[in-house]
């Protein structure tokens, strides 16, 4: 049965609750880069007085040069000031040099938390606000000179989407459509005719496109009927997921990119690991399911079940062709009209999401 805490002004809301397993066991539990976790103590005066211990103990972070902004590292005084740093349903009291900012708050909780917080999220920091007795986003330009109350707040993903496309906001990603793949994947034929169409498309309303090879030295490269002109990176890869550095750095460089439309082989790997890692991100993903397949017909059914789950998107490519022009009087209606007159295979794929 897990305790409940009592209120106290100086520490505002109630603690996190203790780790379930009983009474006064003390056990400690692990933290990040391998240091102890305690239990949180009986009661908050209690954990006065092991934050006012802790600042003869706990030796603040190192300064990392250059910081001299405000908000930005420590100045402005001398000295350790105690803060508890909260997150999640933890609580671990230390110290920071008077005046730390921003940065080095930032810094303090990767050193105390660093192997529970997923790095692909945002983050809110927040102080406790004695005037307000509840938390606030943490104030611009704020300067640790005083005993306070901390926590980060990871940001939620929005499962529920709209789904809205537009060229301007929206980037194509076609994955791993190479020749070894040919005799295994399921109608492999047919979503070559469909990448290669989603891909006239992209090129026709100035659409950027991403695309990855896995490891060609040994499946070969992106097979022949796909025409690669003007994408804007082409890219071999060992890893499953083509969110690497160079595909970050290349949507980066394209501003307002919102959305991303994702296709290729296979869908329980590749496109699967892709997906997740983007919406980490905060991007919308569309994965195009008369595009995609796998050499099971079974990981692939499940897979789109699990990423539409997580509120990504699947559609299909005459759905996206459409939504990205909108509008009958669009200038490139009829170029997309003349890509969609000649429908999808029928493949089976459809049947089977």
């Amino acid at each position: 049965m897990v305790r409940r805490r009592s209120r106290s002004r100086d520490w505002g809301p109630p603690a996190p609750p203790v780790w379930p397993g009983g009474g006064g066991d003390r056990r400690r539990r692990s933290c990040a880069g391998g240091a102890e976790l305690e239990r949180l103590p009986a009661n908050m005066a209690a954990a006065e007085q092991q934050l006012s211990e802790a600042s003869a103990v706990v030796a603040p972070l190192p300064l990392s040069s250059g910081g001299g902004s405000s908000g930005g590292g420590g100045g402005g005084g001398s000295g350790s000031v105690p803060v508890l740093f909260c997150f999640s349903v933890f609580a671990r009291p230390s110290t920071v040099p008077h005046g730390s900012g921003y940065e080095m708050l930032i810094q303090k909780f990767l050193n105390l938390y660093g192997d529970q917080l997923d790095m692909h999220r945002k983050f809110v920091l927040q102080l406790f606000s004695e005037e307000w007795s509840q938390y606030i986003d943490l104030p611009k330009g704020f300067l640790v000179n005083e005993r306070c109350k901390l926590r980060l707040v990871p940001l939620q993903i929005q499962i529920t989407t709209l789904g809205n496309l537009t060229p301007s906001s929206t980037v194509f990603f076609c994955c791993d459509m190479q020749e070894r793949f040919r005799p295994a994947i399921k109608y492999f034929g047919d979503i070559i005719s469909v990448s290669q169409r989603l891909l006239q498309g992209a090129r026709i309303l100035g659409i950027p496109i991403i695309v990855t090879e896995q490891y060609p030295k040994g499946l070969g490269n992106t097979v022949q009927e796909i025409d690669l002109t003007g994408a804007k990176l082409v890219l071999p890869k060992t890893k499953f997921s083509m969110v690497l550095p160079e595909v970050e750095a290349a949507i980066a460089e394209i501003p307002g990119i919102r959305s991303v439309v994702l296709f290729g082989v296979e869908t329980h790997v590749c496109i699967q690991q892709t997906a997740l890692e983007l919406i980490g991100r905060g991007l919308e993903v569309h994965i195009v399911a008369d595009a995609t397949s796998s050499r099971s017909m079974m990981d692939r059914m499940f897979a789109l079940e699990r990423l539409a789950r997580t509120g990504i998107i699947v559609t299909t490519s005459e759905a996206v062709l459409l939504q990205l022009i909108a509008d009958k009087d669009h200038p490139k209606f009829k170029e997309i009209q003349n890509l969609i007159k000649a429908s999808a295979p029928e493949s089976g794929l459809l049947s089977k999401v």
